[in-house]
């Protein structure tokens, strides 16, 4: 896989999650109707911050960790691998009927508030390290440094999904009646199990570049 090839597919795979409605998803959107759109782009931000945080913390571990043992990256991708697939298989079976609630209250005063609530609702997630760790080594091309090129991918997610935040902000309304019908949350759960489910094969069929 080409520099350009694997660019384009993650990108591809990245836009699919962003905009699938989660926890980040109802935090944002419940900021813009709460308290208006300069908390709400405060909140993203944060999120953002949170995702660069892991970003960061798992790439230069990873890359040290996969330089180093060759039977660490086989245990790390079989475990990856299983996870991946399980969790595509529990997205397709029981897709959620509604937006994720673990969003909490939005009850800060100012933009600050917004922007460390943000922050702590993606830092405290460990699922996002978790999801870097088993996606991000699959977009590295061969010969590639794994830990530049994996925090590269990290920020390209983050890039995304700040457009994707801001598309939500611009159109709070409308777009939050449409992520929030049981039906459309249930077909991008159930597309995106399926994208796990691919990646995760393709995990299980990797090799120590």
């Amino acid at each position: 896989m080409t520099i350009a090839q694997a660019l384009i597919a993650f990108a591809a795979a990245a836009t699919l999650l962003s905009i699938t409605p989660g926890v980040d998803t109802a935090l944002v959107l419940r900021t813009a109707a709460a308290g208006g759109a300069r908390r709400a782009v405060s909140a993203a931000l944060g999120i953002g911050l949170g995702c660069l945080s892991w970003g960061a913390a798992v790439s230069l571990g990873l890359g040290a960790l996969l330089a180093a043992s060759p039977l660490a990256f086989t245990m790390l991708k079989w475990v990856g691998a299983a996870y991946l697939f399980w969790l595509g298989v529990r997205l397709i079976a029981k897709p959620r009927g509604d937006m994720a609630a673990a969003a909490g209250p939005v009850d800060g005063k100012d933009v600050r508030g917004a922007l460390i609530r943000g922050f702590l609702s993606n830092i405290l997630n460990p699922k996002v390290g978790i999801f870097y760790v088993t996606f991000l080594p699959q977009f590295v091309p061969e010969g590639m440094d794994v830990a530049g090129f994996s925090f590269l991918l990290a920020c390209i997610h983050v890039v995304l999904g700040m457009a994707w935040f801001t598309m939500l902000i611009a159109a709070t309304v409308p777009l939050g009646r449409l992520l929030a019908r049981p039906q459309v949350i249930r077909a991008l759960d159930r597309v995106t199990g399926g994208v796990f489910i691919v990646f995760g094969i393709r995990l299980a069929l990797a090799r120590p570049h």
